[in-house]
């Protein structure tokens, strides 16, 4: 069976997520650039596992996702991913 691409960087963000279980939540005493990392994968998680299934994803679900993160942890996800992306902000 072929891995393409996506399917290997959904699976290592899917693991990312199970490594860093142990550092969500408020009461974690993680450095907080990892906090936010478990975070991140957290938020992505159910989008890794759909394309490693080869189902659809919810860009516009997980796009609300990014938004409530950088709402709580103060990131910018969302404007981040657009500039690289070559979208203006």
């Amino acid at each position: 069976m072929a891995i393409s691409q996506e399917q290997l960087l959904a699976f290592a963000v899917y693991e990312i997520r199970l490594l860093l279980a142990d550092h969500l939540g408020s009461q974690s005493d993680s450095p907080m650039p990892v906090r936010t990392a478990a975070h991140l994968a957290y938020a992505l998680h159910n989008e890794a596992l759909a394309v490693m299934q080869g189902q659809p994803v919810d860009v516009n679900a997980a796009a609300a996702r990014l938004d409530a993160l950088d709402s709580v942890l103060g990131t910018e996800f969302r404007s981040r991913i657009r500039q690289a992306l070559g979208h203006s902000a």
